[in-house]
């Protein structure tokens, strides 16, 4: 594992050039985009569809607010927003990854759920939207992806109203040390394997393995949006710390 320098970044364990991370990061979107749902029920078990709901139960969203899921990809969290939101408010569905929002767009209006929804292509370090526009950001198994993730974290702070709350549902660290090493196992010996059998793509899915590594843990994450301008920072463990939702407020 390289460390990197100011003009690389992470890509995985590998140290590549920052200008090169993005494109590298949507190759592997475009690749696994077709085979995301059904590999994201596979590795988790389903539970990652408990994670979201508490997300959603966590962030006090109201009928009328404005909502924008950054990373939004395949639209779980969007549909459950979409639904809490009603015809009054909308729900924009922002992803850097074309293939992704294709995904998305597709299985939302399968779902009949598009008459309050928005689908965006954009970048989370320089968001497209004016100042002050939304109630609610969330960011789902997104935000390690992100080259610059401090740049992300200010840029969602502008787009934020004063009283608005930003979530940061993330796969972080195990806090137990028998856990660390079940998931360690599981994530570079088996996760490869099921990206291979399911989505003929194992490469894709270590470096996926690689990046949840190389993501900042609980307590640096939780000073990167304090250092954004977030107030009221706090953070909750789901299934043992292997992920982790993030809250904070722009006051």
């Amino acid at each position: 594992m390289t460390e990197p320098s100011n003009n690389t970044t992470h890509f995985g364990f590998k140290s590549v050039p920052k200008e090169q991370k993005v494109a590298m990061v949507a190759d592997v979107f475009h690749s696994v985009a077709a085979k995301y749902d059904i590999m994201n029920d596979v590795m988790s078990m389903g539970i990652h569809r408990l994670w979201k709901r508490f997300t959603i139960d966590c962030s006090g969203v109201r009928p009328g607010q404005q909502v924008l899921d950054l990373a939004g990809g395949t639209g779980d969290i969007t549909a459950l927003f979409s639904k809490r939101v009603g015809p009054t408010g909308k729900v924009v569905l922002a992803d850097i990854n074309e293939s992704m929002l294709n995904v998305g767009r597709d299985k939302l209006r399968d779902l009949g759920l598009v008459t309050n929804i928005e689908f965006v292509q954009a970048n989370a370090e320089a968001l497209p939207f004016a100042d002050n526009s939304f109630d609610i950001v969330s960011i789902g198994f997104g935000l390690r992806n992100v080259t610059d993730k401090d740049a992300a974290l200010r840029s969602i702070f502008r787009v934020l109203k004063p009283g608005g709350r930003l979530l940061v549902l993330e796969f972080s660290k195990p806090q137990s040390e028998v856990l660390s090493k079940a998931y360690d196992l599981y994530s570079f010996r088996i996760l490869p394997f099921m990206g291979q059998l399911i989505a003929n793509d194992k490469e894709s899915y270590q470096y996926l393995a690689e990046s949840i590594r190389m993501h900042p843990d609980q307590e640096t994450l939780k000073q990167m949006m304090q250092d954004a301008g977030f107030a009221e920072v706090s953070y909750h463990n789901l299934t043992g710390g292997i992920v982790a939702l993030h809250r904070g407020y722009k006051f």
